[in-house]
């Protein structure tokens, strides 16, 4: 049996008091004693580590600095870097502690017991760097304590411990991760953002606790980008529709970006120059020859005036500085040449505002033909890969050519945000092969839109970037799953989440599926697909019949996996809260989806069949589907209104707060289809 800590005043004087006095802290069972240098970081992630203690003890637990007088019969632990904690120093000398600044090296951290003269034995959680001291704790937190690194998100509450449980781990040396820069990137945030508190912006709770979680998953950057007031928030009609006064507020905007520095996270922003924070015109954005001095002087605006000045790790794309499209230059430019010459000036620019500067240059979309046929940026610039939406790329990298390289990749993308598409195994595949083949080690960017829905995906990231010879896709889902579920239940969840995975085989997805949807809308009721600021789609059934028979193949993946999902939830012990968000209602989301359009798609055949016979009985019976398909739509709005058991996520999955993408089917557009074939039949 471990042995508790006792510890006499004499001993704490020569250990521990590095400038004592008289007045001795209230006596604690536990004291947390913090470097008399530590940063904000690690006092940050200390107050942390007590929440967690306290969570499983019943004990006081104290926070002190080195130099205070700790009582006897205490249990201690030791925390922080070299630089900040001269204890460090004092046990590395006496005890053979191993710690250096490159031992274990950058973002590494020990756990350590270490014993003296009189039996007592003090925890020690520390760091090469303020990053490896986080790691440190926030590992034993999750492996020693139970604390789940997702917990606000997933509910699951560690159980009760004993002062022997906080000792009942083997030390280690916690390495430094493959990938040195993981950073996360808040995109298509809108149901996180809307889901309480003011429209388009998160509250702070949600926001907070996102931070949080991503912190004790290895993330240590986030790049702030619907935040900064994306073009479509204050543009676009659909947009302006749901917030007619949406104003970005730059105070609450700097507040967050200073919490997520409190966390240890690096600031990252793409300096595109459209952001209400500061927009560009965009007729300004499509010739650089032209306009130069004011896409410099509209960076500079960023760097002087707005948040951004506090930005660690500064993107650009290749492409349109206003909106996310190809550059297509207004004035015959050669777009490669172009952000040739973009690259050196804005490097230059930042240079002189940030020294430290970390500069990424993210080759989305046509950037990636782009690096291949000639785009070069300055060799002080990262070049990132991007995958296309769905965890694999659609282009091959031909040569590194000599840059720093990483990747830019999706645990959600805008065609599945309301329902996940979990790929852990393409996770494992796809990075390690960017690491072997090509050294694309040097940073990862995940996108997890709202984050919520992609726990699994995001957390799947994180282990193949921080050890991939140790990440195993089976094994992960495994672990994951038995992490919240009963071990029957897991197996039954994993299942199901395949299956999820299948039915969206080919860049398919939920918010896909409105848009074929609107597509056979469109053909019922003669009506062309009206979209705001394009020019209408024209009815056609050659766009419906193309859809339907992959629905028939959805459907029937989506009847495996909501069984296997439903399987699962019977044998759940205890609370099922979390099984029933993330494992059987997305499966249930996607099922009524499909069962509506499915709907749809005979009514199609039918009107074809009456476009081909003129036989009126075709529409008749199209006409007669029409009740079920109403309720079939009212399946979809009512579990959507219905969504979690737990009441902390109502309103999540409400039609008013979802992504503005592909629009949502109503009852005025079954109206619409029947008023359309009835008079047909006249």
């Amino acid at each position: 049996m471990i042995k508790k800590i006792i510890i006499i005043p004499f001993l704490l004087l020569l250990m521990f008091c590095m400038s004592c006095n008289n007045d001795a802290e209230q006596q604690s069972s536990i004291y947390l004693i913090q470097g008399k240098n530590a940063t904000d970081v690690e006092i940050s992630t200390i107050r942390d580590l007590k929440t967690d203690l306290k969570k499983v003890l019943e004990e006081e637990i104290q926070i002190v600095k080195e130099g205070t007088i700790i009582p006897e019969n205490t249990v201690v632990f030791v925390l922080g870097t070299l630089d900040s904690n001269t204890i460090l120093t004092e046990l590395i000398t006496k005890n053979s502690l191993e710690l250096s600044n490159i031992n274990p090296g950058p973002r590494g951290g020990i756990w350590s017991k270490k014993t003296y003269a009189n039996n007592t034995e003090v925890i020690v959680l520390a760091g090469s760097d303020v990053q490896g001291l986080q790691y440190a704790v926030y590992d034993y937190s999750k492996e020693v304590l139970g604390v789940d690194p997702l917990e606000y998100w997933t509910g699951k509450l560690p159980s009760k411990k004993t002062l022997v449980d906080v000792f009942n781990f083997t030390p280690k040396t916690i390495a430094p991760p493959k990938v040195p820069i993981l950073a996360y990137f808040e995109n298509d945030v809108d149901e996180l953002a809307n889901y309480r508190g003011k429209l388009l912006e998160y509250d702070w709770e949600s926001y907070t606790e996102m931070i949080n979680s991503l912190v004790r998953l290895r993330y240590n950057a986030i790049q702030f980008f619907d935040m900064l007031g994306r073009p479509e928030f204050y543009v676009r009609p659909e947009y302006k529709k749901l917030n007619p006064n949406y104003q970005i507020d730059i105070e609450y905007l700097d507040k967050m970006i200073d919490y997520a520095k409190s966390k240890g996270m690096k600031i990252q922003v793409d300096f595109e120059l459209g952001y209400q924070i500061h927009p560009m015109d965009e007729n300004k954005a499509d010739c650089w020859s032209k306009y130069k001095e004011d896409w410099l002087t509209a960076w500079k605006y960023y760097l002087e005036e707005t948040p951004l000045r506090k930005t660690d790790i500064f993107v650009l794309r290749p492409r349109n500085q206003v909106w996310d499209w190809e550059y297509k230059s207004s004035c015959g430019e050669s777009k490669i040449e172009v952000f040739n010459e973009v690259y050196k000036e804005f490097g230059l620019l930042v240079d002189k505002y940030n020294e430290d500067a970390i500069k990424v240059a993210i080759c989305y979309s046509d950037g990636m033909e782009m690096f291949n046929e000639g785009f070069n940026p300055p060799k002080d610039w990262t070049v990132v890969w991007s995958d296309h939406g769905f965890g694999t790329f659609d282009h091959e990298l031909k040569d590194t050519k000599g840059y720093e390289f990483g990747t830019y990749m999706h645990a959600g993308y805008w065609l599945n945000h309301t329902v996940h598409n979990p790929y852990p195994e393409k996770v494992e595949s796809v990075m390690k092969d960017m690491f072997q083949q090509y050294g694309a080690d040097k940073y990862c960017l995940v996108n997890g839109q709202n984050f919520r829905p992609f726990l699994l995906n995001l957390e799947a990231y994180s282990q193949v970037c921080y050890s991939p010879k140790d990440f195993n896709a089976d094994n992960f889902y495994t672990t994951w799953t038995q992490r919240y579920f009963s071990t029957e239940a897991s197996k039954h969840a994993v299942s199901s989440m395949k299956l999820l995975h299948e039915a969206q085989e080919g860049r398919k997805g939920y918010v896909e599926h409105l848009w074929e949807i609107r597509e056979a809308v469109s053909y019922l009721s003669n009506a062309p697909i009206v979209r705001p600021g394009k020019s209408p789609i024209p009815y056609d059934y050659n766009r419906v019949i193309g859809d339907i028979e992959n629905t028939k193949k959805v459907k029937e993946v989506l009847k495996k996996s909501l069984s296997e999902a439903q399987l699962g939830y019977d044998k759940m012990n205890g609370d099922a809260n979390f099984y029933q968000s993330y494992i059987l209602l997305p499966a249930q989301l996607y099922s009524d989806l499909i069962a509506f359009e499915t709907e749809l798609h005979k009514m199609s055949l039918l009107k074809k069949q009456y476009e081909t016979t003129k036989d009126k009985k075709y529409l008749n019976e199209a006409i007669a589907l029409l009740p079920t398909a109403k309720s079939k739509l009212k399946i979809v709005f009512d579990r959507r209104s219905s969504g979690d058991i737990d009441t902390k996520w109502k309103n999540w999955y409400a039609i008013a707060n979802r992504r503005q993408n592909n629009g949502f089917p109503t009852y005025d557009m079954l109206a619409a289809i029947e008023a359309n074939l009835t008079k047909m039949t006249l």
